[in-house]
Formats: C-alpha cells, sequence, structure tokens
C-alpha cells in the first residue's frame, strides 16, 4: 500500500456532551447525547443527491439506518468489536506471545470488494480492539474506501481514564450523536482467561491512548486528516482516501 503524503492536518474545537432528556437508571443501558463537529463536516457529503454506499462499524442501529436511507444511501453494519471477541481467534505468534489471528479475522469480516463505499463509520473502534488487529483492520477499509472518500473515528484522550466506558453511536441528527454504553452480551465468547482482553463483565475495556501522532501513523496511508478537539475527551478525526 503506497503511502500518501498527508494534504493537510486540521485542529478545530466542538462538540460538547449533555445528558439525553430520557436517561435511564445506572444499572441499566444508560444513553447520552453529544453534538459532533465531525459528524457536522461528514453531513455535507451525506446531504448528497447522489445515493452513497455506506458502511457502519458497530451493532446495528435503527436509528443510523433510518437516518441514511431516508436520504437514499445504501447501509452496510458490521460488528467488528463483538466478532473479536471469538475465542477462536487467539493463537501464539512467533515469539510464542498470545495474539489474534487477524488473517483469519479479515478473511471472515470486512468481506468487500475494494472501493466500494463512499463512507465509514468507525466511530470508536481504534480504542477498544486488540492491539492485534488494529492496524490490519484500518488498512482494510483503506482499500474498501473510494478514492476521496471519508472515514470517521473517535479516539479518547489520556483524561479519560482506563475506565472510560465503551459507547455505541446513533445517528439523531446533522450533528447530534446518541450514545448507548455497550454491555457485554451474558453469552459473549470470551478467550481463555488472562489470554486476550476481550470483554469484560459490564462491557468493552478501553485498551490503548492513542495521541495525535499515533493516530496520524495510523491514517498515513490517507490523502487528508483532520482533528476536532472536544470537552469530553475524545478527538474527532476524519480522515479521506
Amino acid at each position: 500500500m503506497a503511502s500518501v503524503t498527508h494534504s493537510f492536518m486540521k485542529i478545530f474545537r466542538g462538540s460538547s456532551l449533555g445528558s439525553h432528556p430520557g436517561v435511564q437508571p445506572a444499572h441499566l443501558t444508560q444513553r447520552l447525547t453529544r453534538r459532533s463537529s465531525g459528524l457536522a463536516e461528514l453531513a455535507r457529503l451525506l446531504q448528497s443527491e447522489e445515493p452513497l454506499c455506506i458502511l457502519d462499524i458497530g451493532s446495528t442501529s435503527a436509528a443510523n439506518i433510518r437516518f441514511l436511507t431516508e436520504r437514499a444511501h445504501k447501509i452496510y453494519s458490521e460488528d467488528l468489536l463483538d466478532a473479536s471477541t471469538d475465542p477462536s481467534l487467539v493463537i501464539r505468534d512467533e515469539k510464542g506471545q498470545t495474539t489474534l489471528d487477524h488473517k483469519r479475522f479479515l478473511a471472515e469480516n470486512l468481506v468487500y470488494r475494494n472501493a466500494q463505499f463512499d463512507v465509514v463509520l468507525c466511530w470508536n473502534l481504534a480504542d477498544y480492539l486488540d492491539e492485534s488487529l488494529v492496524k490490519p483492520v484500518i488498512a482494510r477499509l483503506w482499500s474498501m474506501l473510494k478514492p476521496g472518500g471519508m472515514l470517521l473515528a473517535f479516539f479518547h484522550t489520556q483524561e479519560a481514564g482506563p475506565d472510560a466506558p465503551c459507547y455505541r453511536y446513533h445517528i439523531m441528527g446533522k450533528d447530534v450523536l446518541e450514545m448507548q454504553h455497550i454491555e457485554a452480551r451474558k453469552d459473549m465468547r470470551k478467550g481463555p482467561a488472562g489470554a486476550l482482553h476481550t470483554s469484560v463483565e459490564k462491557g468493552f475495556r478501553l485498551q490503548r491512548v492513542f495521541n495525535n501522532r499515533h493516530i496520524e501513523n495510523l491514517f498515513r496511508d490517507f490523502t487528508s486528516i483532520k482533528f476536532f478537539l472536544t470537552r469530553d475527551n475524545i478527538r474527532e478525526v476524519l480522515v479521506v482516501r
């Protein structure tokens, strides 16, 4: 994959987090709302009169399907975080270290043709996905995006803390997202104890915190990258293939 020099790297401020009027008790699935500057910028493309092909990486969201199909776009959805918890993916590398079989993972997930998608909604996947899968998944997404296609991703800042909850994002408007705390299913498949993180009792655990340099390196093969700084310890990133 040839490296492409970034045409620009910009940092913006925006986005805020607030309680949703219908927030449920803490012991239930909690929902919050936040404004998203990255989504607002992406919404300009989503307003296209020409139907777009969009990949939503996360559990199926009726809100996202409704928002996008009402605009005549075609949407695909894959829950890669859930798929990564398959214990049969656990292998030993050449050094005897426990890792996940990224080749098998990509053979079973993200099976699309090259340059198929105009938009990929990556959300906060990279922060919670096992380290062994992050770069291979981003490389696969690069190949699946059309030239000029956009990918939206969220990254936690150091201030978020290791226990930052994992959220599913539902599009409620051109710059408004509803955040639903993801809780691990009771029948969630888990790898051997201590072998690899997959899930914890009440949800997925933050695996790492990327700084700006790490994020730029992760998307080094993309043409451009924009950062949007928020007030809720999240970096929003919009990259162009």
